[in-house]
């Protein structure tokens, strides 16, 4: 029997309806389908086929969609499309940290499927077929696209499809940050979906690159924006180091103009008291207002007593002589 040339997609949900809708909708669209009601069936048919795709029920009897996920990526890159309920978040999430590469909820249109599968399958294709490249390294990481192998210190590391386009795409733009919108376009090829998608893979990515992803020093996340791979965490860390010294000598500095190189209040103008005084101002202080400088050269400070009005003078003695 001939395949199509749009490739084989494996169908697997319980329910009957769904299944024929979905299988329907996909054999007009030109793939070759085959279908399964649980999970044993589903993998007995991805062996015997070799589907190019799996759209695949997370809840089965029996061996649930998480299962078979998990088994199907141990037995080969094959992308799979989860079909989950529309309240069932933490399913969602836990289905694309087994290795789901995308996720749609139910009750769902058939043609958006058809469209998330022809998606899927175009990102897996030109993943097949990467761009002549040497390695790409940042760290201890290095990345072979042509080989599609990663590795840290040596070691290989066991990536999904979508983790490793991932991380090449991070590779390709060190230094840069994107937004979870533009990754999704860019890595994914949709221009539409759930952006909790880019979030769970870059928090899975870490768990497998980062010394420690509680804290990352490759993959930083840029607030208010995205993300951003800095290729050297050392130099990034002693970047960081190295601000927070410089704000503490700036503030002990600051504090030293402040309060008392008071013996020399003309040096305290050339150095800029009241920038530091500003400063105080942002930190939550109040803002002090300097005085104009004296004819000396010195800088007055304004003290309350400078603003009270001038003492009444004391009569004069000879007046008060003449009284008596």
């Amino acid at each position: 029997m001939e395949t199509s040339p749009l490739g084989r997609v494996l169908v697997v949900d319980d329910d009957p309806t769904v299944a024929e809708v979905v299988a329907g909708y996909l054999d007009r669209a030109g793939y070759d389908v085959d279908r399964a009601a649980d999970g044993p069936a589903a993998l007995d048919r991805a062996d015997a086929q070799g589907p190019d795709l799996v759209v695949l029920d997370l809840m089965l009897p029996g061996m649930d969609g998480l299962e078979v996920c998990r088994r199907l990526r141990e037995r080969g890159p094959v992308p799979v499309i989860m079909l989950t309920a529309r309240g069932d978040e933490d399913e969602r999430i836990l289905g694309l940290e087994v290795g789901a590469d995308d996720y749609v909820t139910k009750p769902f249109s058939p043609r958006e499927l058809v469209l998330r599968v022809e998606s899927v399958l175009r990102r897996s294709r030109t993943a097949a077929v990467p761009k002549p490249t040497g390695p790409l390294r940042a760290g201890a990481l290095s990345v072979d696209p042509a080989a599609r192998r990663a590795t840290k210190e040596g070691a290989e590391l066991a990536l999904t499809i979508r983790e490793f386009d991932l991380l090449t795409f991070f590779l390709r733009h060190p230094g840069r940050a994107f937004a979870r919108e533009e990754l999704m376009r860019e890595v994914w090829g949709w221009d539409f979906g759930d952006l909790s998608t880019v979030t769970v893979h870059v928090r899975r990515l870490r768990g497998k690159i980062e010394d420690d992803p509680a804290t990352p020093r490759l993959i930083q996340t840029v607030w208010g924006v995205g993300y951003r791979l800095d290729p050297d965490p050392r130099a990034a860390s002693g970047a960081e180091e190295g601000t927070a010294e410089g704000r503490t000598g700036s503030t002990i500095a600051g504090d030293s103009a402040i309060r008392g190189d008071r013996g020399d209040r003309g040096d305290r103008g050339d150095r800029g008291d009241r920038g530091d005084r500003g400063d105080r101002g942002d930190r939550g202080g109040r803002t002090v207002p300097a005085a104009p400088p004296s004819p000396a050269g010195q800088t007055h400070l304004t003290t309350p007593a400078d603003h009270a009005a001038p003492p009444t003078p004391a009569p004069h003695s000879s007046q008060a002589g003449r009284r008596a």
